[in-house]
């Protein structure tokens, strides 16, 4: 038997620790590397919704397809939703048949981030001759053709151009064909062209900062290092589940839907490590383009347990395995092709807060009362002297109280977007914004307020008439629910100034010489309103919040 001096285990526990403190540096560098992506792709982007509001995310990727680390700047929808999309493209392209200069695309609703709008984009990483990772990003597009940003479409087919997983450069070279048939079936194409050019250069960018750290750390392949990261974040991620005790929660919730309520059931079970959540009981697919494809539905389920049970856990391949989301085919959190889905934030986005409720027990009820969830994507259109216009601005409601603090006002949670700056919507088309403001009262009341939604008036600078879809306008008719013994928050309203009130999720048109009047839905109170400090309600009076 081999004598082991007793400095052997000092000196092998000084190796392991030199090693695990530099996986954790490269792993932070990592995260930078994406994030420099994510700043380029805001920085060059054509659309206003994602250079202005952040609507895009940024991964990178091992040569099997598990995500490593995600971008700072971006949505969990996106990036959720991407994390399962590049194993997709690899099915289609395996990483030996690809070479220098490919980049692929596609905006397939299943297997991308969940409807049309929004374009995956997915390149190659070589380095010293071998693929070593890849980069996904993706952002949403003015405009894909169809039918537009409508929840009217009947199916899929109706809602634009559906571009299945291609080849957008081949070792370098554009498909002009590819953009061609773009160009030609979106009404803004310059745009749509634009911010694919944009997700090009932001994979291009990461790329390189990829290469040169793997040069500066001397690495051949990032597999150790991948290896490293998703099995250290699966672990956490099931020693959180873990800490809670077991058991089976169920929790529902009822939105506006379209032409008839919508809801949504989840039933979470805990079992050791295992959590899962099943989605049974949920409406059926709709016939409007509210349906939440199983990808879109995955994602925010798995970021809403992740906000409460583990929020510092690094967001990638290895923390999102450790929960499993099952829901019925043909419903409404997993509609099949060719169902629409051009709205599917109405559904998605509220589902981070059925997750809170399913865990407001196991929790010992430190989760947020709900809030306005789905964000109010203000797609506007209409006509100048020179020709058509359409753009894109966000309407943003309030979020739930928390344990311990007020719910924040005009924040959207779960998606993150930022707001779209009146000026620049102002700049690029013939629309006024007359207001744009706090709704007083609109959160609802607790020993911890509500967030507060905005009111929002536009006209037509021209004096003439323009269209506004409503399709993600929802909580108007059911409001978010306050959480122990807290009050509901506002419900919203749309509305012409010539009184005509706005009900369904269609697009309509504001006549000539009125105005258009939103009124964003607050978030719902924590706790009894008695027990607020008497200092907060005078602050909450004093700032004409109430």
């Amino acid at each position: 038997m081999q004598n082991i001096s007793p400095a052997a285990p000092s000196a092998l526990a000084d190796q392991e620790m030199r090693l695990r403190v530099m996986r954790q540096v490269m792993w932070n560098r990592l995260i930078a590397v994406v994030e420099e992506g994510a700043q380029v792709l805001l920085k060059t982007a054509f659309g206003a919704v994602t250079r202005e509001a952040g609507d895009l995310s940024v991964g990178v990727y091992d040569t099997g397809g598990r995500m490593l680390a995600q971008a700072v700047t971006g949505t969990p929808g996106h990036v959720n939703t991407m994390a399962m999309a590049v194993g997709h493209f690899l099915q289609r392209f395996p990483l030996a048949e690809l070479r220098p200069g490919d980049v692929l695309v596609t905006n397939d609703p299943w297997m991308g981030t969940g409807h049309l709008f929004d374009f995956v984009v997915v390149s190659p990483v070589f380095h010293h001759g071998r693929a070593v990772a890849l980069f996904a990003s993706t952002c949403h597009v003015i405009d894909i053709g169809g039918r537009g940003f409508t929840a009217e479409a009947q199916s899929v087919y109706e809602e634009g151009l559906w571009v299945p997983h291609l080849k957008l450069f081949e070792a370098g070279r554009p498909n002009e064909t590819l953009l061609a048939l773009l160009e030609r079936n979106v009404r803004e194409p310059l745009q749509t062209r634009g911010d694919l050019m944009s997700l090009v250069s932001c994979n291009n960018a990461a790329s390189l900062r990829l290469q040169a750290l793997m040069t500066e750390f001397e690495l051949r392949d990032l597999q150790a290092l991948a290896d490293y990261i998703v099995g250290t974040s699966a672990q956490a991620m099931r020693s959180a589940i873990k800490a809670l005790p077991d058991g089976q929660w169920r929790h529902t919730m009822r939105i506006d839907g379209s032409t008839e309520p919508v809801d949504l059931v989840a039933n979470l079970s805990i079992e050791g490590t295992h959590m899962r959540i099943d989605l049974a009981g949920s409406s059926a697919a709709s016939r409007a383009g509210i349906n939440s494809p199983k990808c879109y539905t995955d994602a925010y389920c798995v970021y809403g347990i992740k906000c409460v049970i583990a929020p510092d856990i690094p967001n990638n391949a290895g923390s999102l395995s450790a929960i499993e989301v099952v829901a019925e085919p043909g419903t409404i959190v997993h509609p099949l092709p060719p169902a629409p889905v051009t709205a599917r934030h109405v559904v998605g986005q509220m589902l981070p807060d059925l997750m809170f409720g399913c865990l407001q027990e196991p929790c010992a009820a430190q989760v947020s009362a709900e809030g306005a969830g789905s964000i109010w994507v203000l797609a506007l259109s209409g006509q100048t002297a020179a020709g058509p216009f359409h753009t894109m601005s966000l309407g943003i409601g309030g979020m739930g109280a928390r344990p311990g603090k007020d719910g924040l006002s005009c924040t959207a949670f779960p998606s993150g977007v930022g707001s779209i700056p009146v000026e620049v919507t102002e700049a690029a088309t013939p629309l006024l914004f007359h207001r744009r403001e706090y709704l007083p009262g609109s959160g609802g009341a607790g020993q911890y307020r509500g967030g507060l939604g905005s009111v929002i008036e536009i006209s037509h600078q021209q004096g003439a008439s323009f269209r506004i879809s409503a399709a993600t306008f929802d909580r108007r008719l059911y409001a978010a629910r306050g959480r122990q013994g807290g009050r509901d928050g506002q419900v919203g309203a749309c509305r012409i100034s010539d009184g005509t009130v706005i009900l369904n999720k269609g697009v309509h048109e504001v006549p000539a010489g009125c105005h258009l009047i939103l009124e964003l839905p607050g978030g719902a109170g924590y706790g009894d309103p008695v027990l607020r400090d008497r200092l907060a309600r005078d602050r909450d009076r004093s700032e004409g919040l109430t």
